[in-house]
């Protein structure tokens, strides 16, 4: 299959970086339009106590989200390579299968980290998994070097 569009979800991490890797690895190959998204999210345990969101916390996230994604962008500069950015706010996976359905892209890319505790990814929940049953199109989850080489 070509791929003509790709999303990558980069969130700045060592899987995000890993991720962006592969990105522009098979952007490269397929000659794809590239596109990066960052999400400001806010922590589960804010709405459950406050019930609303701050607005100073969620112009802080909004920073925070724009300038993970200004790494990310410069991280492919860096590399000779360009790619579109998109900062969005709300859930993950929601805002990830919004964008990839917009774009009409081919392909999404995430990180994973398989260290993540079971409790961990039960509370905060995993995009990777949840993207498995909501996804528009293709789905690569790059891991972390040491597993890929299993």
């Amino acid at each position: 299959m070509k791929y003509r569009k790709i999303l990558l979800a980069y969130n700045g991490s060592e899987e995000g970086r890993r991720a962006l890797l592969e990105c522009a690895q098979m952007a490269t190959f397929h000659q794809a339009e590239t596109h990066l998204l960052a999400v400001a999210t806010m922590p589960p345990s804010l709405f459950l106590t406050e019930g609303f969101v701050p607005e100073e916390l969620l112009e802080e996230e909004k920073k925070r989200a724009q300038a993970v994604l200004d790494e990310g962008i410069q991280l492919l500069v860096a590399q000779g390579f360009h790619a579109s950015g998109h900062l969005a706010v709300g859930e993950p996976v929601e805002e990830i299968c919004r964008l990839a359905r917009e774009l009409a892209v081919d392909l999404i890319i995430v990180g994973h980290n398989q260290n993540t505790s079971f409790a961990a990814r039960w509370w905060k929940g995993s995009v990777g998994a949840s993207l498995l049953d909501y996804a528009p199109c293709s789905l690569l989850i790059a891991l972390p070097t040491t597993h890929a080489s299993r």
